[in-house]
């Protein structure tokens, strides 16, 4: 959505206009937005041994996980927060080569929510991801349903609760 390459790895197309949308909304409230400085990527996925971190792709790059600084500055973020909703996991977490930054920021909820921060996981992936670390019991709340999750905290009404109205 900001021109940026990112190689080989998967891409939403029909969603980048949605992407330029919110970069913008983001730009127009004044808000901080924090996008990963520094990424691990491979050549092919069944060839871990060729993993890097960079900063910028080249067109034959996948991308699995964040990097090391991306990692530091997250986990700093989520320390300092008082609410922390996590929606995705940040790499290809169900490969172990790839899981660090799934499972830094996990535990680092998981730190944030034992120092009383209210700590919300959702959706599929993000419920998969904590149950793999073990951290699903030192979050305050977990829901598969990610995307009705998202649809809430925008202020929409869901079909399952206007039925119930």
């Amino acid at each position: 959505a900001q021109g940026h390459l990112v190689g080989k790895s998967l891409v939403e197309d029909d969603l980048i206009p949605q992407a330029k949308d919110f970069l913008a909304e983001v730009k127009r409230l004044n808000k901080r937005l924090y996008l990963p400085e520094d990424h691990l990527v491979v050549s092919d996925f069944s060839q871990p041994e060729t993993a890097q971190i960079i900063t910028e792709f080249s067109n034959e790059d996948i991308g699995v996980d964040i990097g090391p600084k991306s990692i530091s500055v997250i986990t700093d973020i989520i320390d300092s927060s008082n609410c922390v909703f996590w929606n995705g996991p940040v790499g290809v977490f169900e490969l172990e080569s790839f899981s660090k930054g799934t499972k830094e920021i996990g535990t680092a909820i998981s730190k944030s929510t034992k120092s009383g921060a209210f700590s919300l996981v959702g959706g599929g992936d993000s419920v998969a991801a904590v149950k793999k670390f073990k951290l699903e019991n030192e979050v305050s709340y977990v829901s598969t349903g990610g995307g009705a999750m998202l649809e809430s905290l925008e202020g929409k009404v869901l079909p399952g609760i206007k039925a119930l109205q």
